[in-house]
């Protein structure tokens, strides 16, 4: 007897669908497995015997031959096993044909037939609904994930008796997503913590409405850290196709709460400064999301910027400015997307406190070494550069009411609204991602205005695309004042979150 079972697997954060084939023959007894397949895959003919015999279930002594397609593309993970087994129990006719029809499979299996989560099952879901499936049978505890899924019609198992049991018959009411809580958290974080500061506090606001990365540079203890752990508490809410592309990146990762399922908060990403390439980026033999991915709609935060290595930092570039990270590996090609906020605070030399001369320990060599760690091409590619002043006594004991993250983020969504709203027809949403040919258009200056910049591209020794980012930096400060037009005010404030650039690393 022969029969077919839907499943899929993984490719980024999108799914490949997967024919699982099984032929049953007189011959031989032998159990043959093809398709391009690797190791775990492989290892699933002795999970899924075990598992079926175990369940009561004896294999005749019959030529099982499965295939698993497309040929062309390597099978890896371990959700085969559960429609590999459901194909064995159709062909040889302990489940009626129909039972099967037109439903996707998932899950793996232990050895005593329970039905096991794996990674990715909301991507799987959401692409097999978009490809005309409908039904959908995963592990008990992808159960809520999966339902988050308008269209799918979701059954959970954990184990295969009772899996058995429905596909013969027995009535069961698909999952239902709304008997859980899908819930956005809460968070302890709150700018109204964090005393004095207040051109930094400003910088913040700026690089959360318009989406503009950000550099923090001063001695240790100036509330670098602080500031920059509660910036995702101002960023505006996430959309639901946002909340649901970050979902799936955690759902890869298996990552993903089972409990919340849906990611309403916007991620905050700190990763150590002994983080690898492939721990940055994504990687590996069958490649995963790296942290740019894993804070793919919220802040991913460098502490001790120069201390990470420098060809880690180097493959920043182009997610910087593209938003994506494409990995080849062989003939498999991976995209993942890499929309983030960078964030990165550093101290200004090896002691931390130059250019204060009485605390200064550097060398002129020392701080110049230090500070060249960082590349002008990654430098041009922050939009906001701010010093951190050591903060004052009378700042730190103050108790003085300070701006609530609510009340910025009201601020901060407002202006989101206006860019929404100006950039309705372009593919993009924020004002840091203005293409430069379109700088013209939404960055508009006046004759006073355009001769004013003119000074100080020259003054300043600005590059093409420091210009630019200058441009969008004041678009968005411009909206925060609610006006249309780019003045000399928003135009001087936009400089000064770079006039840091000559003075640390106009020497090096």
């Amino acid at each position: 007897m022969y029969s077919s079972i839907n499943t899929a697997m993984l490719n980024g954060i999108s799914s490949v669908p997967v024919q699982v084939e099984v032929d049953v023959s007189n011959g031989l007894p032998m159990f043959d497995m093809v398709g391009s397949l690797s190791s775990e895959v492989r290892e699933a003919k002795e999970r899924v015997k075990t598992a079926l015999h175990n369940c009561g279930i004896v294999m005749p002594p019959k030529r099982i031959t499965m295939n698993l397609s497309p040929g062309e593309v390597k099978k890896s993970g371990t959700g085969f096993d559960l429609p590999i087994a459901i194909g064995l129990l159709l062909a040889l006719g302990f489940v009626p044909k129909e039972s099967c029809a037109d439903r996707l499979f998932i899950g793996e299996l232990n050895l005593n037939g329970g039905i096991l989560p794996v990674n990715g099952v909301l991507p799987i879901v959401s692409d097999g609904v978009k490809n005309g499936i409908t039904e959908f049978i995963v592990p008990k505890e992808n159960a809520c994930e999966a339902a988050l899924v308008t269209g799918a019609k979701v059954y959970a198992y954990d184990d295969l008796r009772d899996l058995i049991e429905f596909l013969k018959g027995k009535d069961d009411k698909p999952f239902e997503a709304e008997a859980f809580d899908i819930l956005e958290g809460s968070s302890s974080m709150d700018f109204a913590d964090v005393n004095g500061q207040i051109f930094l506090k400003r910088a913040c606001e700026i690089s959360a409405a318009g989406m503009h990365n950000m550099l923090l540079i001063g001695p240790p203890g100036a509330g670098k850290t602080m500031l920059a752990e509660r910036i995702s508490t101002i960023m505006p809410s996430m959309t639901e196709e946002e909340s649901l592309e970050v979902s799936k990146i955690y759902s890869v990762c298996g990552m993903l709460d089972n409990d919340l399922a849906l990611i309403k908060d916007r991620p905050f990403r700190n990763p150590h400064h002994t983080t690898s390439r492939a721990g940055l980026i994504g990687g590996g033999t069958n490649p995963k999301p790296g942290e740019v991915s894993l804070a793919h709609n919220g802040v991913l935060f460098l502490d001790e910027f120069p201390e990470f290595q420098k060809n880690v930092v180097e493959v920043l570039r182009q997610p910087l400015e593209s938003h994506r990270i494409n990995l080849i590996r062989g003939n498999k090609r991976v995209e993942f997307p890499a929309n983030f906020l960078l964030l990165v605070a550093m101290n200004p030399c090896n002691c931390g406190y130059y250019p204060d001369t009485q605390k200064c320990r550097c060398t002129a060599s020392e701080i110049h070494r230090y500070l060249g760690r960082l590349s002008q091409p990654i430098i041009d590619r922050i939009d906001i550069c701010v010093e951190a002043p050591v903060l004052k006594y009378n700042e730190i004991i103050s108790t003085g009411k300070n701006r609530t993250s609510a009340e910025i983020r009201q601020e901060v969504e407002k202006c989101n609204q206006i860019q929404k709203a100006r950039y309705k027809d372009e593919d993009f949403y924020h004002n840091s991602q203005i293409p430069a040919n379109l700088l013209k258009k939404y960055c508009a200056l006046g004759a006073k205005e355009q001769n004013y910049m003119e000074t100080m591209y020259e003054k300043m020794g600005l590059t093409a695309r420091t210009y630019h980012k200058i441009l969008r930096v004041a678009r968005t400060i411009a909206d925060l004042d609610g006006q249309e037009n780019i003045t000399l005010k928003h135009l001087n404030e936009a400089i000064c979150y770079r006039s840091i650039d000559d003075k640390f690393w106009g020497g090096v």
